[in-house]
């Protein structure tokens, strides 16, 4: 990993993604203390048998497991809410292994799961590695280069997870946040959601900077200050912007209801992914673009 807006300097940002089996059981989403710091181990012998050089960082992460929408977030909170917590656990710096569990039935800080996102197919273990800035640079550029290809868990770790949480894992593998991110952009391909993707990539990598998504049939986004304001039609704005010379009445409201649905579910992948949305009203006649400002 890269010196980017996904990681500081002398820290990386991960996960353990577990590809779960399309029947899979949902089982538990956090573990007791004990338990997330065995499962914590085996993390750390699987990243230090890909590289060495990552036994000199520290490991820190939690024995839980979330929707890929709740790491991919503006600031990445989940991996901060880690680190911070980290920096107030006793030890010497330099290949501490930090885990977070359950006590009482409650995890610490704001790492609960969220219930509005279980039982998805991929569920994601965060991890935070963090130490040396030259030590964290190496290792970051090697994960990046091959994590990838060959960042198979051991099967110890697939199966001791597979037990801990309940679940049955097809597949368990190491993941940097820029996989995560490209793997994230080639399910929303798949799932008809491209068009939204450099919104949404602008979002969580650049959120200073403004994208547009200005391209009929769909619905007008304008990302700015941090907040993706849509433009609202009218029916009246909407025939005048996307209906061009049709002028059957069903065929028109079909498609007024289809672009309604659309903006709705625009709307919804922006708020998983921690987005601000505001809605801004186009009138007819008016500049669409100057709305959405």
């Amino acid at each position: 990993m890269t010196d980017s807006a996904l990681n500081s300097p002398a820290s990386l940002l991960g996960a353990l993604a577990l590809e779960l089996s399309a029947d899979a059981a949902r089982g538990r989403d956090a573990l007791p203390q004990r338990e997330a710091g065995a499962l914590a181990e085996r993390i750390a012998g699987d990243l230090a048998g890909f590289d060495g050089e990552a036994a000199r960082l520290d490991l820190v992460t939690v024995g839980a497991h979330y929707d890929p929408v709740e790491l991919l977030r503006p600031g990445w909170p989940l991996h901060h809410e880690l680190d911070h917590l980290a920096a107030r656990a006793p030890g010497e710096a330099g290949g501490r292994i930090v885990a977070f569990g359950t006590h009482e039935g409650r995890l610490p800080g704001a790492l609960a799961p969220s219930a509005d996102y279980a039982g998805g197919p991929l569920r994601l273990v965060p991890l935070v590695l963090s130490g040396d800035a030259d030590v964290a640079a190496a290792v970051g550029a090697r994960f990046e280069r091959e994590l990838m290809e060959r960042g198979m868990a051991g099967a110890g770790t697939a199966l001791h997870a597979q037990e801990a949480f309940g679940l049955a894992i097809e597949h368990a593998r190491y993941l940097t946040l820029h996989d995560l991110l490209a793997l994230t952009a080639m399910q929303y391909e798949h799932a008809g959601l491209a068009p939204l993707w450099p919104v949404l990539e602008t979002a969580l990598l650049s959120p200073q900077d403004e994208a547009w998504l200005d391209a009929l049939p769909e619905p007008l986004v304008h990302y700015a200050g941090g907040v993706a304001h849509l433009a609202l039609f009218s029916p009246a704005a909407w025939r005048e912007r996307y209906a061009g010379d049709e002028r059957d009445e069903a065929r028109l409201l079909r498609g007024h209801a289809h672009f309604e649905a659309r903006q709705r579910q625009f709307d919804a992948v922006l708020r998983a992914h921690g987005v601000a949305v505001s809605f801004d009203h186009c009138a007819q006649d008016a500049d669409p673009r100057a709305s959405v400002r």
